[in-house]
Formats: C-alpha cells, sequence, structure tokens
C-alpha cells in the first residue's frame, strides 16, 4: 500500500515543480498584487502587527472558554454523583 501510494504522489509533486516557474512568469513575477514598493511591505508589516495579537487574543477566549465549560461539567457530574462511598449497596 505504501508503495502505491508513494508511486502516485511522487509523479504528481514532480509535475507541480516542474510547472511552478511556468505558473507565474506570465506577470513577470510581481505575484498576485502587483508591484511591490515600500508602501505595500509597511502596510504588510502593519497587518501583520495587528492579526498576531488578535489570533493570539482570539484562541485564548476560545481556550477560557472551552476550559470554563470542561469545569462545569466536571461540577455537574460530581454533584450528580454526590458521595460515592454510599452508593452500591453494602
Amino acid at each position: 500500500m505504501r508503495r502505491l501510494s508513494m508511486s502516485l504522489i511522487a509523479p504528481v509533486v514532480l509535475l507541480w515543480l516542474v510547472l511552478a516557474p511556468a505558473a507565474q512568469a506570465y506577470n513577470d513575477g510581481r505575484g498576485f498584487y502587483g508591484a511591490t514598493d515600500d508602501k505595500v511591505v509597511t502596510y504588510g508589516g502593519f497587518i501583520l502587527i495587528v492579526l498576531f495579537p488578535l489570533f493570539v487574543f482570539t484562541m485564548s477566549m476560545i481556550q477560557r472558554h472551552l476550559d470554563r465549560r470542561k469545569a462545569e461539567r466536571t461540577a455537574a457530574r460530581k454533584a450528580h454523583l454526590g458521595d460515592a462511598r454510599w452508593h452500591g449497596g453494602w
């Protein structure tokens, strides 16, 4: 199975590597945006300065919410079970 998957993946990767330079040749290698000058690079840097803290803050809030749900679920399970020493007969 491993040989089969490698024999199918290898030609595709090789084809991508061969065709990659021609993919951007139609616009002289300027990329998707166009000509890049100092103003574009500066704005890109500002965007990164803003996006990284926002990403960290958003992920932290999601983690906080999930931890709170976990704590509530654990407390509810303990409240539902009560004192486990007295369950089960003798």
